[in-house]
C-alpha cells in the first residue's frame, strides 16, 4: 500500500512573525501532516517595485498595496528558518520550505532541505529550475497557470542538469480556487504524457477535492492551512483551520487504505460471508436414489457450502446416487465416482 504524502503548507501564514511560524509547525504535527512547508525568499531579489498585487490579494488582504510592500511583511530572515527546521526536528515532523530566489535555493540546499519543491510561478524561470537541477536533489514541480508544453520544457531544463526524481503536482493558483476549475482528470493527463508520478497542491476551501485527489491516485497532497483564517494576510481566507488540517489527513489517510492493492480476491474480512451470502444446489423436492437430476427436481438455496451452481450443467441428467429430502443438498462426490467435485 502506497504511502501518500501530506504536505502542511504553512507558506507565509506566520506573517512574518516566528513565533506564529513555530505554532503552525506544532499544528502541522498535531494534524498528523508528513512535512510542514514555509516560504523562503529576498523580497528584492523576487519582486521589482512595478509589480501589482494579484486579484485575490486584493480580494483577501481588502487593501491595495503595492506587491513588494505586502511580501516584505511576511518575509522571515534565513536565520528564522535554521531554528524552524532544529524545531521540526524537535518535533518529529519533516521541515521544507520553497524557495523563491537564487539565494533562497543556495541557503535551503547549505541547510539541507529533503528536497525541492518548484512553485507554479517559476516553472519559467530557467536560471532558477537550473540552480534547483544542480543540486541533484529530487523535485516536487507545481503545474498551476502551465500548458503541457511548458511543463515539458521544464522537466527538460531540469533533467538536462542533474535533477533527481521528478513528481508533478497539479494546481490551479487562484485562492480559493473555483471548483469548475480544480480539473483532477489532468493529473491522469501529465502521468500518462510525462510517466511521472504525479500528486495535487490545492487551493480550494474545505477538503472534499484533496481527499478525491488522493482516491484518483495522488502520491503527494500539498493543502495551505493557517492558525486562524481571520488573520491579516493574502492566504488566511483560502486555509484550513488546524481542525480540518486534521480533518483532512484523517480523510486522506482512510482512502489510502481503502485503495488497498490491486489485486482482487475475497478479503479476510468478507470469507465467513461466503457460505452465508451463496447458494448451493439443492433437492427441490423429494429425489429418489436413481432419479435423474432435472430442473423441476432441482434448487439454488443459501448456504453456499455444498455444491457451486455453476456446476448445474454437468449435474443435470446423472442419476441421483441416493435418496435426497427436500432442500438436502447434493453430494458432489456421491455421483458417479467424484464427477461434480
Amino acid at each position: 500500500m502506497a504511502h501518500i504524502f501530506i504536505i502542511a503548507e504553512a507558506g507565509d501564514n506566520h506573517n512574518g512573525n516566528f513565533d506564529h511560524a513555530l505554532r503552525l509547525v506544532d499544528a502541522a504535527a498535531a494534524a498528523g501532516a508528513d512535512c510542514v512547508k514555509f516560504q523562503t525568499f529576498v523580497t528584492e531579489e523576487v519582486i521589482s517595485k512595478y509589480a501589482q498585487m494579484a486579484e485575490y490579494q486584493k480580494r483577501n488582504t481588502g487593501k491595495t498595496q503595492s506587491q513588494f510592500d505586502m511580501v516584505k511583511r511576511l518575509e522571515l530572515p534565513f536565520d528564522a528558518f535554521r531554528r524552524i527546521r532544529a524545531y521540526c526536528e524537535k518535533k518529529g515532523i519533516l521541515f521544507l520550505s520553497t524557495p523563491f530566489d537564487l539565494p533562497s535555493v543556495a541557503f535551503l540546499h547549505e541547510i539541507g532541505v529533503p528536497f525541492f519543491k518548484i512553485p507554479s510561478g517559476e516553472v519559467t524561470n530557467y536560471p532558477y529550475l537550473v540552480a534547483i537541477a544542480k543540486t541533484h536533489q529530487d523535485v516536487l514541480l507545481s503545474t498551476g497557470m502551465c500548458t503541457m508544453d511548458e511543463i515539458g520544457e521544464a522537466i527538460a531544463v531540469l533533467e538536462s542538469h542533474g535533477a533527481g526524481k521528478i513528481t508533478l503536482l497539479h494546481c490551479n493558483t487562484e485562492y480559493p480556487t473555483p471548483y469548475e476549475d480544480v480539473n483532477l482528470r489532468a493529473m491522469e493527463t501529465m502521468r500518462h504524457a510525462f510517466g511521472k508520478e504525479v500528486g495535487y497542491s490545492d487551493h480550494t476551501l474545505g477538503i472534499e477535492v484533496p481527499v478525491a485527489a488522493a482516491a484518483m491516485g495522488a502520491v503527494v497532497i500539498e493543502k495551505h492551512f493557517t492558525l486562524d483564517k481571520k488573520m491579516e494576510g493574502p492566504d488566511h481566507k483560502a486555509s484550513l483551520a488546524p481542525d480540518e488540517l486534521a480533518a483532512m489527513v484523517t480523510a486522506v489517510r482512510r482512502v489510502e487504505t481503502v485503495l488497498g492493492s490491486a489485486e482482487k480476491k475475497p478479503s479476510p474480512s468478507e470469507q465467513k460471508n461466503i457460505a452465508v451470502a451463496r447458494k448451493s444446489i439443492v433437492a427441490r423436492r423429494a429425489i429418489r436414489k436413481g432419479e435423474p437430476f432435472t430442473e423441476e427436481n432441482l434448487a439454488v438455496k443459501r448456504p453456499g457450502d455444498g455444491m457451486n451452481p455453476m456446476r448445474w450443467t454437468k449435474i443435470l441428467g446423472t442419476a441421483a446416487a441416493r435418496d435426497y429430502k427436500e432442500d438436502e443438498q447434493i453430494v458432489p462426490e456421491e455421483n458417479e465416482a467424484g464427477r461434480f467435485t
